[in-house]
């Protein structure tokens, strides 16, 4: 083999740059869950408990993870519930505080009275869940 022929060889072509680079970001491209595994998780089944009104706040909210529920109560008695996935790139919101559902990957921030954007980049409000509050206790529907 000449030394053009070696070196041929061992280039790399067009093609197999492009692939590995689509490769490396499909890769990159993975939806945020809170078990760390990289992949949106199922969401739990109609008739899961979520937890206790107690743990919402009149004016706040709580993030029930695993569920990615966020629930809140803008008003005392008045509950409301919305997924806990950011609809900016995916990320869950971080907290419940001012007023506003929260995401820290980039600054949004959403009402707790009805999960619409107050700030962005979120480019659309959080979608609604269906919750019953049966005394004291929050089921998701």
């Amino acid at each position: 083999m000449g030394v053009n022929e070696r070196s041929r060889a061992v280039e790399p072509t067009r093609r197999t740059v492009l692939a590995g680079l689509t490769a490396g970001l499909v890769a990159g491209c993975t939806s945020y869950d809170n078990s760390g595994s990289g992949t949106t998780s199922s969401a739990p089944p109609s008739g899961t408990a979520l937890g206790s009104t107690a743990d919402v706040p009149v004016g706040g909210g709580k993030i029930f993870t695993d569920a990615q529920v966020v629930v809140t109560q803008p008003a005392a008695g008045t509950f409301k519930a919305f997924t806990s996935i950011c609809t900016h790139q995916g990320c869950p919101v971080a907290s419940v505080a001012g007023g506003t559902i929260n995401c820290d990957c980039h600054g949004s921030k959403f009402a707790i009275a009805d999960g619409s954007v107050t700030a962005g980049p979120a480019p659309a409000p959080l979608a609604p869940k269906q919750i019953s509050v049966s005394g004291d206790t929050i089921t998701l529907v």
